[in-house]
């Protein structure tokens, strides 16, 4: 579930609405390096974003990686999700919190992520429905396009907290 946000400016004020363009979507980006140095990833209008092996495959583990950017993308999609899925159902809340643990082991000689969990953390105003709110964070596992798009197994653990 793409989230996108347009400006609409009038001479007596400025909304932002959401809107979803029509699927499919379609995603590009370029990477790029040279034998010894670190990726290099672009997109159209998008800021340059350096990556490079993590700690565990030897690299220098002070850049993003494959397989954090993986993990960042997982939680990213979680709280966009939530929002989208909140908004919709005209539900308030104040702040999101979301940890992703991914499992990386190897299984049948492949290499691969095992296992997401997510611990989503979500601040409600006082006097705020816990029960709904828990129902929508569900929603939001299930409507989540990367773990959706992902073969491993993906377990949510929520937390609530009222203001």
């Amino acid at each position: 579930m793409g989230h996108y946000f347009v400006e609409i400016i009038s001479a007596f004020s400025i909304h932002q609405e959401p809107v979803m363009y029509e699927l499919p979507h379609n995603y590009v980006v370029s990477a790029s390096s040279g034998r010894d140095t670190n990726i290099q990833h672009s997109g159209d209008g998008l800021p340059a974003l350096i990556s490079a092996p993590p700690a565990q495959f030897g690299g220098p583990g002070d850049q993003w990686s494959p397989e954090t950017l993986l993990i960042a993308s997982i939680a990213d999609c979680f709280i966009l999700t939530f929002r989208a899925i909140a908004r919709a159902s005209k539900f308030d809340w104040i702040s999101m919190e979301c940890t992703v643990n991914g499992t990386l082991e190897r299984v049948d000689r492949v290499t691969q992520f095992t296992r997401f969990d997510v611990k989503a953390a979500l601040t409600l105003p006082a006097g705020a429905d816990s029960a709904r709110a828990r129902l929508l964070m569900e929603k939001s596992e299930r409507g989540c396009l990367i773990t959706n798009s992902l073969h491993a197994d993906s377990h949510l653990e929520v937390s609530i907290v009222e203001s």
